[in-house]
């Protein structure tokens, strides 16, 4: 579902990605974990067509983002840690405007709405401006507008930030029923808990660099993915 192949990005003389080579399979759900300024946010941009790279190819769904972009963009969903909203809008009619972008159709998109609506809570205030709503409620509005045309391949940026347990808690459940329906996801969270016990795979990267990909078994081994983490970014920065 996402194929990345020895990307590569600079900013000046910096290089925030590195050479680095990823493929996640439908079905699949991957963390993706490094210290602030490690080049997640970076990558995950790339892979959106928001921002140009410099060298290497990345596929979603076997598209390439160089040769068709706007092929893409119509197969995922991306979600920003700080998402930023129409907040003139009422709710509702965001949800309709990101139905209209994507082509969902009236049943669909009502269907859709009324479910993520009910199960985040939100029903009650989709017909609020948005300039209203609290942290947490425009980052509800923003999860069911990435869910509305269920994306290929939904790539999250700390998804649980602003979340409470119970959002949190159904987020995740929501993530999992995507992926047994075929699709993926690709995501950066510093909760290691969370990448622990939610992902297939997991993708550690420091300074740009891929240091560890596997499975969330395999990269843990008989330790907790926290101190794996903190083992492999101590190791990089002696090596």
């Amino acid at each position: 579902m996402l194929r990345i192949e020895h990307l590569t990005k600079t900013y000046g003389s910096k290089r925030a990605v590195d050479d680095i080579s990823l493929h996640i399979k439908a079905g699949e759900i991957c963390g993706f974990v490094g210290h602030n300024g490690a080049g997640k946010t970076t990558t995950i941009k790339a892979i959106c067509g928001i921002l140009p790279f410099d060298s290497g190819e990345i596929y979603v769904d076997g598209i390439s983002v160089k040769e068709n972009p706007l092929e893409v963009k119509r197969r995922i969903a991306y979600l920003p840690d700080n998402p930023d909203l129409y907040e003139f809008l009422s709710g509702i009619k965001y949800l309709s405007f990101i139905a209209d972008v994507f082509g969902v159709g009236k049943a669909e998109r009502e269907e859709r709405i009324s479910k993520f609506a009910d199960m985040f809570e939100l029903t009650p205030s989709l017909a609020q401006p948005i300039s209203t709503y609290s942290h947490g409620m425009k980052q509800k509005l923003a999860l069911i507008s990435a869910l509305l045309h269920e994306p290929k391949l939904l790539l999250l940026d700390e998804p649980f930030v602003g979340l409470d347990p119970k959002a949190s808690h159904l987020l995740k459940n929501e993530m999992r029923e995507l992926c047994r329906r075929g699709n993926a996801i690709f995501f950066s969270s510093h909760v290691l808990e969370v990448v622990e016990k939610l992902c297939d795979r997991v993708a550690i990267i420091k300074n740009g660099k891929l240091i560890k990909v596997d499975t969330t078994e395999e990269v843990r081994g008989d330790a907790s993915l926290e101190e794996v983490f903190l083992e492999l970014a101590e190791e990089e920065a002696d090596a």
